[in-house]
């Protein structure tokens, strides 16, 4: 592979990386302008923690983020820097009379804020997902029509992070569409970091800084070394490859905003030297 400059991502850990929790994320990015129009003050180095979706998906549930939050404890890594435990999606249930998103009552009966109260007892933080069309790539409630509702919810549950797909969106426009949920995020009391992940589709390295805190560059990871992936409509690139798409991108970055290219696989099913090159 040529020698390219390359813009790290924050950084997602994979249970099996841990011994018994999942998914890790480490967020790594390089200095560039100043930003505002957002929370100031957060992700002013790459954001890492813990994700739930390369290693779960949907299969997700509030005992899981108590064993990956005392994981992450346990093992070192919060105090290594790891500090943020991310719950992607199939974590929603429906939405109430009022238009107000529940948690799933089945997989999260304690409900999200004795979650996120039982995660900042650990001194760690968490975060959570949604999306900005009528539903998420998982099938649930999106967003869309909901963002200030949204948010004003997740302020009240104690979250810390708000990860923000691009499924279910024909027809619309990705910068007004999250800039509208960062000033959603803005005015709904609590500082929250603000992950904008529309796979790069719309170069969003030169509009979200102003908006977001991290901005995905690329489609989704795949688990492999060297390889691209298309399962339907998505697609999945190999570590390398999404390296190489790097190029040219690291003068966006910087505290408060930060090139993603996606979660780490580590510990899903590459050889260890390929999981110790990708860490």
């Amino acid at each position: 592979m040529k020698t390219k400059h390359v813009t790290h991502k924050p950084l997602w850990l994979s249970k099996a990386m841990m011994a018994a929790a999942t998914a890790l994320t480490l967020f790594v990015g390089s200095a560039g302008n100043c930003w505002a129009q957002k929370a100031e003050g957060l992700a002013s180095t790459p954001q890492m923690g813990w994700n739930s979706w390369n290693k779960f998906a949907c299969e997700i549930d509030e005992r899981l983020i108590h064993e990956t939050a005392d994981a992450m404890v346990k093992s070192g890594l919060k105090d290594a820097g790891f500090q943020y435990v991310n719950i992607d999606d199939c974590w929603q249930g429906q939405r109430d009379a009022d238009g107000n998103i529940e948690p799933d009552p089945k997989r999260f009966p304690s409900g999200m804020k004795a979650l996120a109260d039982y995660v900042h007892g650990k001194g760690l933080k968490l975060g959570i997902y949604s999306d900005a069309g009528a539903t998420t790539c998982g099938g649930r409630p999106g967003s869309r029509g909901h963002e200030y509702q949204d948010a004003r919810t997740y302020a009240r549950w104690g979250i810390d992070y708000v990860k923000y797909d691009w499924c279910n969106t024909p027809g619309m426009n990705a910068e007004p569409a999250y800039t509208t949920m960062s000033d959603a995020i803005a005015k709904a009391g609590r500082p929250m970091v603000f992950s904008v992940c529309e796979w790069g589709m719309s170069k969003p390295w030169e509009w979200a800084g102003k908006v977001a805190h991290s901005w995905r560059t690329t489609p989704d990871i795949y688990n492999c070394f060297d390889c691209e992936f298309s399962p339907g409509f998505s697609t999945g690139l190999g570590v390398l490859r999404i390296l190489d798409k790097q190029a040219g991108l690291r003068k966006f970055a910087g505290p408060g905003h930060w090139n993603d290219m996606d979660m780490l696989e580590v510990g899903n099913g590459m050889s260890e030297d390929e999981d110790r090159a990708h860490l």
